[in-house]
This record gives structure tokens, sequence and C-alpha cells, in this order.
């Protein structure tokens, strides 16, 4: 049950916009096992900001963090997906700068839940496991 918040400089259309929510949330499922219906995908665009990147004010910038649940991914894993997720990038902003950051954001399963129940006790619920192990517990992607 991941979430994607991708920050733009400038908006986009509406069209690109889908497709790239839908690309991320596809790659997301992919290179970190997410389930893909479980996927949010938050694109924003902050108005009247200006972006900066070494003190240049840039035309075409981004950023991107994904928060999964600790210890859902290899290193392996996160390193892909963020190789892939700055490609992806790149196929619709053609001129992102190097200096544009993809970020895999780890939460402990104790920290943050779907539902109403955090990733623990549905792993909990799931395996059979007594609630006294709520931190030792397994999580689920």
């Amino acid at each position: 049950m991941p979430f994607a918040r991708l920050t733009l400089h400038s908006a986009q259309p509406d069209i690109q916009v889908a497709d790239l929510s839908n690309r991320l949330a596809g790659l997301i499922a992919g290179v970190l096992h997410k389930r893909f219906e479980l996927t949010s995908v938050l694109v924003e665009t902050p108005s009247g900001s200006g972006w900066t990147i070494g003190g240049t004010q840039r035309k075409v910038a981004a950023h991107l963090d994904v928060t999964v649940t600790s210890g859902t991914n290899s290193p392996q894993e996160k390193a892909e997906f963020v190789q892939r997720a700055m490609a992806l990038l790149r196929e619709f902003l053609p001129d992102l700068d190097a200096a544009t950051y993809v970020v895999v954001s780890e939460i402990p399963a104790t920290n943050w839940g779907y539902d109403g129940q955090t990733q623990a006790k549905r792993a909990r619920a799931q395996s059979g496991t007594p609630a006294a192990l709520d931190t030792a517990c397994a999580v689920i992607a």
C-alpha cells in the first residue's frame, strides 16, 4: 500500500498527468512488488513557487517520494526503482536536471496504516500472530 507524491514545478496537461500517474503506479507495483490497486499517487504543482537548483531558477523540475513499509524491499529493488523512476520522469519531462531526487521513504509497520489499521495489525490478522508481537511481526506490502 504505497503512497507516491510527485511534485512538479509546472502544471502538465491532465491527460499527461493521468498517464504518468498510471505508469508510476505500475512501476511501483512491478519493481517494488506492491499491489497496484492499493497504490496511491498524488501529483501536485505548488502555485507561485520558485524552484531552484544550485541557485538557478528552473522551468522543469520534479521530486518523487514513495512511501513504503520498512523492510519490504531490498536495496537492489530500491536502487532499480530509483533508476527506472528517473527514466520515466525524463520520458515525460526530458529537460529534468540531474539534481532531481527520487526517494523511497520507509515507515515502520506500526506507524502507518490502511483502512484504519496499522500495517502491523493487518499483518497480524493475516498471519494469526498475537497482538503482543506487534513490533516484530511480518509486514504486508
